[in-house]
């Protein structure tokens, strides 16, 4: 199972605003295997789910489940086209969330974020 985490730049914090989130750390997570080491990906302003135009290969396709701090409704419409589940976390740790996430524990609540509030509105909108 591939696991994508949305993480600041540093990688070490869970990230918000999923559309617009360009680092991202994937797991390929196998059954009784030891946590693999991530793949890091930086996505280009182009490769953004808000500015992509699904017209080619994307680093994130094949991911099944993504995880950030906060996401718009439009956001998780295009993963869910792309066969990706979104789970959002106030988890601030990655590695954390993806122990809970494959320990099939609760994530911990998302934290207010006005961010969530204003791409609510953007997604009236969307084309997704």
């Amino acid at each position: 199972m591939k696991i994508a985490i949305a993480t600041k730049a540093n990688g070490t914090q869970v990230s918000g605003h999923a559309g617009q989130a360009t680092n991202w750390l994937v797991f390929d997570c196998q059954p009784g295997v030891p946590l693999p080491e991530p793949q890091r990906i930086e996505l280009t302003r182009a490769q953004l789910p808000h500015y992509f135009q699904d017209d080619g290969p994307h680093p994130l396709h094949g991911v099944e489940v993504v995880v950030a701090a906060s996401a718009g409704d439009g956001y998780i419409r295009h993963m869910a086209k792309w066969g990706a589940q979104v789970l959002l976390t106030g988890e601030t740790d990655p590695l954390t969330a993806l122990k809970k996430i494959l320990a099939g524990e609760a994530l911990t609540d998302t934290r207010f974020d006005i961010t969530t509030t204003l791409c609510k509105l953007r997604d009236l909108f969307s084309r997704h």
